[in-house]
């Protein structure tokens, strides 16, 4: 009896096991197949602007004029990547010391009470949908900068200000937890050669965890290259090359959005809104790369 027991029990956890291995095993199928279908959907149509001789690669990536639906069609698409690629940096450029500070105060001036009064105010940055922020950029912001600088007051700097507030949890998030995995034998090292508080946060501290500072950089640079609703609202939707950061631009993200509704699938004009998202996805993996080369260098 005894004997069967355990055939049986032994026969139990075998099928266990093995149920538990198919299942994993079909999700990571799964998985795959759908992220290479979409790879390959959106590169089959993004290359069909060149392929179809609508349009070459360097007038798409370099032109400057966009009008898809006139008798001889152009499409250029250099404003909008020149414009996602300049909203992008200034939001990082704007959050990103913001971020590092909000990590420095809470994980070494105040960790107790500074931890547990930013935490959740970063936690409720990061739930607000975007829509809210572009009501709140196209409410606030947009007239403060219409009354106190030149131009309209929506285009770049409106765009930048805005994102800068919605990556500024993806950065502070990842900034906080390098500081927080930082062994505390260097701190204490530092301390016992006669440093002070702050020539150990800008010697020791900041550059140990510098790579892993970037990678959270990078990440809100990938968050804010790809939002779409919150820009809109407030970059003005021009197809031109900025001159200036008070006037009005587009990004790829907001073209598609606005475009896509509205154009026939498989004309000229839908398959250079599918070029965009192409140029996006490639952007993406970029982005990815980035990270991995930062996460190598993350070792402490």
């Amino acid at each position: 009896m005894r004997v069967k027991l355990k055939n049986s029990r032994f026969e139990k956890h075998h099928i266990e096991d093995f149920v538990g291995r198919t299942y994993m095993s079909f999700c990571v199928l799964l998985l795959i197949t759908i992220i290479v279908s979409m790879v390959y959907f959106v590169a089959s149509k993004g290359i069909s602007t060149f392929t179809s001789g609508n349009a070459t690669v360097s007038e798409f990536l370099f032109g400057t004029k966009w009008s898809p639906e006139a008798d001889t069609p152009s499409f250029g698409a250099f404003p909008f990547i020149s414009g996602s690629f300049l909203v992008t940096l200034l939001a990082a450029l704007i959050a990103s010391p913001l971020s590092l500070c909000a990590a420095l105060f809470m994980t070494e001036i105040v960790p107790g009470w500074g931890k547990k009064l930013l935490q959740p105010v970063i936690e409720l940055l990061a739930g607000i949908p975007s829509v809210v922020y572009g009501f709140i950029g196209l409410s606030v912001i947009v007239p403060f900068l219409r009354n106190n600088l030149p131009g309209q007051g929506i285009g770049v700097a409106a765009g930048a200000l805005v994102l800068s507030v919605m990556i500024l949890p993806t950065i502070t998030s990842v900034a906080a937890d390098a500081l927080a995995s930082l062994p505390q034998n260097l701190k204490e090292s530092s301390y016992a050669l006669g440093a002070t508080r702050w020539q150990t946060i800008s010697r020791v501290i900041i550059p140990t965890t510098f790579p892993a500072i970037m990678t959270g950089i990078v990440l809100g640079m990938a968050r804010a290259f790809g939002e779409a609703l919150a820009v809109q609202m407030v970059i003005g939707n021009a197809p031109f090359v900025p001159k200036s950061l008070f006037e009005s631009a587009s990004t790829l993200t907001s073209v598609i959005t606005l475009g896509m509704g509205n154009t026939t699938m498989g004309s000229p004009h839908n398959n250079a809104l599918w070029s965009m998202a192409l140029v996006l996805m490639l952007m993406t993996f970029v982005f990815v790369f980035f990270v991995r080369m930062l996460e190598r260098r993350n070792k402490i």
